[in-house]
């Protein structure tokens, strides 16, 4: 399987210069690509091929003078930027024939250079670890990088990003053999909400940190400032990196505790059950701003991925069961509640029935039906028990050709 490790990366006043003018190059071939198409598009003309597109927007663009400035960056960076215009076309025809599932996927657009986030992509040929711990960009030098752990094997793709308040990530993209856990016999339910984050079947509750509701007051204080300042200036400028490092330390704090809670349920659980909750309807209500805040789409992806990677179980309880409303004691249906209800008596047999806790019973015992109905893909189902497979964080087509004359290495020496 796929992982992708990101890194911290710092680079001096020189490589920063290097690495914006790589990015506005990229956002130029992407452009001009795109522009190519579209303009083929409402000629009535067939649909362009990439090939001919990287020799008349990289190859022969480098020898003009409106572009010659295209050859101070790597080539690979170029046709990096290209080979993601074609992936943005396929997603986009994929998703009008139905090929590709959830939420339909529009058309590329245009990039702009004043777009929060920046970005190059690399294959191996075009970059390598060194031995003093740096990594080498071509015609960019020798990236400082805080290495918070080590890489488990050799990168073979590597993407530079510029977020908005001006940060430097590495994303190294690693093929990995899964990490199987050792087995066990426990299983959870979980029932995500908003007054605590998670509440498990076994009654372990995970309280809601509420990272955004917790940084309101500074957030505010810096929005007043940055709407006082005169647009277009420097001022300006600087109180809207202001408000941008606090939004990033609100995310990273939110990204942190999902990571840490989702591993600690993955290591003491064989087996894991969440509902498939509708978020993107969720944040069209009066709680909009409570559901982003506690994001429980990316904390379900990281226990998918995880339960992949670590042999465990996972499965997804439609969104329409009624864990809310059935005695998970008895199995009575005791019929819809309002939200300010948290306790309940069942009035079948007279259990009381924490709101919260029942339902991750029930979606605990939903899920182990669906497991075994076949319907959820286990790591010793077979064959035809898998009908969905559960997609790995980094994509396959970011992967790299090998680097010739020249091997990258796992890791890094010295840590």
């Amino acid at each position: 399987m796929q992982l992708r490790y990101n890194y911290r990366a710092y680079p001096d006043a020189a490589q920063r210069r290097a690495l914006a003018q790589a990015f506005g190059c990229a956002r130029v071939v992407w452009n001009d690509c795109l522009r190519d198409r579209k303009e083929a598009h409402a000629a009535g003309l067939p649909y362009v091929k990439s090939a001919q597109l990287s020799r008349l927007r990289i190859t022969q663009a480098k020898r003009t003078e409106e572009r010659a400035w295209l050859a101070d960056v790597s080539a690979v960076v170029l046709q990096q930027s290209l080979r993601d215009l074609d992936t943005a076309y396929k997603n986009f025809f994929d998703s009008l024939r139905g090929k590709r599932q959830g939420r339909k996927v529009g058309p590329p657009r245009y990039k702009s250079k004043k777009d929060t986030r920046q970005s190059i992509r690399l294959n191996t040929n075009a970059f390598c670890l060194q031995e003093n711990g740096t990594v080498y960009v071509a015609k960019v030098g020798n990236l400082k990088v805080k290495w918070s752990r080590r890489l488990p094997a050799a990168p073979t793709s590597l993407t530079v990003t510029q977020d908005s308040c001006g940060r430097y990530f590495l994303s190294f993209v690693v093929d990995t053999e899964p990490d199987i856990l050792p087995g066990l016999e426990t299983q959870s339910g979980i029932d995500l909400g908003l007054s605590a984050f998670a509440v498990l079947s076994d009654g372990r509750k995970i309280d809601s940190p509420r990272f955004l509701r917790r940084a309101e007051k500074k957030l505010k204080r810096l929005q007043q400032d940055l709407s006082r300042k005169a647009k277009g200036s420097k001022n300006r400028a600087k109180a809207r990196i202001k408000v941008a490092r606090q939004h990033a330390k609100v995310a990273d704090r939110r990204r942190d505790f999902h990571h840490k809670a989702s591993t600690q349920i993955i290591r003491d659980s064989q087996a894991v059950y969440v509902e498939d909750l509708a978020v993107s309807g969720l944040g069209r209500t009066r709680l909009a701003k409570s559901v982003h805040d506690a994001g429980w789409s990316a904390f379900v992806c990281m226990l998918e991925y995880k339960a992949v990677r670590h042999g465990r179980t996972f499965a997804k309880v439609d969104r329409a069961f009624p864990s809310s409303q059935v005695c998970s004691a008895c199995g009575f249906r005791d019929g819809p509640k309002p939200l300010h209800v948290r306790e309940w008596t069942c009035g079948v047999c007279g259990t009381v029935h924490d709101r919260d806790h029942n339902a991750a019973r029930n979606v605990l015992f939903e899920g182990r039906r669906i497991v075994a109905a076949g319907r959820a893909e286990t790591p010793n189902a077979s064959q035809s028990a898998g009908k969905t497979r559960t997609k790995v964080p980094a994509r396959r087509v970011e992967a790299g050709s090998p680097r010739k004359g020249q091997t990258t290495q796992a890791g890094i020496p010295g840590l």
